[in-house]
This record gives structure tokens, C-alpha cells and sequence, in this order.
């Protein structure tokens, strides 16, 4: 169970450093029409129409990857184990005795406190 855990956490961690660089990779809907008023260049590394084809499915397949593997991590998260307790707390409290508890021991008042002649 450890192994897959594993495995799953390096796919969500991996397909979010991937998914926030394609974001921040793309131009947003606005960013066409400041480049028409010459504010920008229009050349890209795909082409005008084909970056955004591309760049936008990868984002919603890297987006769907993060989705299931965080939900698979929730699944193997609360699978709990077929031992004899379910709880972690339980078995501490089996495993470590609980000291007996004694009365504090308050100092004197302070009539007992003057010294005697």
C-alpha cells in the first residue's frame, strides 16, 4: 500500500508542476485583441491557432491526471487496515501504561512559613 501511495503522489506532484507551467504557457482570450492594436507580437512557438489546441488539451489531460490520482490518494487514505483496533490512539493507549496519578503537593501556608524565636 506504501509503494502505491508513493507512485501516486509522484504523479499528482508531477502533473501539477507540469499543469501550472502549460497555464502559465498560454495567453488568455484578451491577449488577442491587445495584439491586433499592436501592443504585442502574435508569433508563437505553435503557430496562431494550433497553441491553443494543444496547450489547452494537455492542460485538461494533465488537469483529469490530477483529479484521479487525488482521488485515488483519498481512497488509500481512508482504507483502514484489518487489524484487531482501527485506531492509532487505541493502540497506544495498549501499548504504553498510563502512570498512576498522585495528589500534588501544595507548600505550607504561610503562618507555618514564619520562623520560631
Amino acid at each position: 500500500m506504501g509503494v502505491v501511495s508513493t507512485v501516486l503522489l509522484a504523479v499528482q506532484m508531477l502533473s501539477a508542476i507540469a499543469m501550472v507551467g502549460l497555464i502559465l504557457v498560454q495567453h488568455g482570450k484578451g491577449a488577442d485583441m491587445g495584439a491586433a492594436f499592436g501592443s504585442g507580437g502574435s508569433g508563437s512557438l505553435f503557430g496562431a491557432s494550433g497553441s491553443a489546441n494543444f496547450l489547452s488539451r494537455t492542460t485538461a489531460v494533465l488537469a483529469t491526471v490530477f483529479f484521479v490520482s487525488t482521488l485515488l490518494l483519498a481512497y488509500f487514505g481512508s482504507v483502514r487496515p484489518t487489524a484487531q483496533s482501527s485506531s492509532v490512539l487505541e493502540n497506544a493507549a495498549l501499548v504504553v501504561p498510563t502512570p498512576a496519578v498522585s495528589a500534588p503537593v501544595l507548600p505550607a501556608s504561610g503562618a507555618a512559613q514564619i520562623p520560631a524565636k
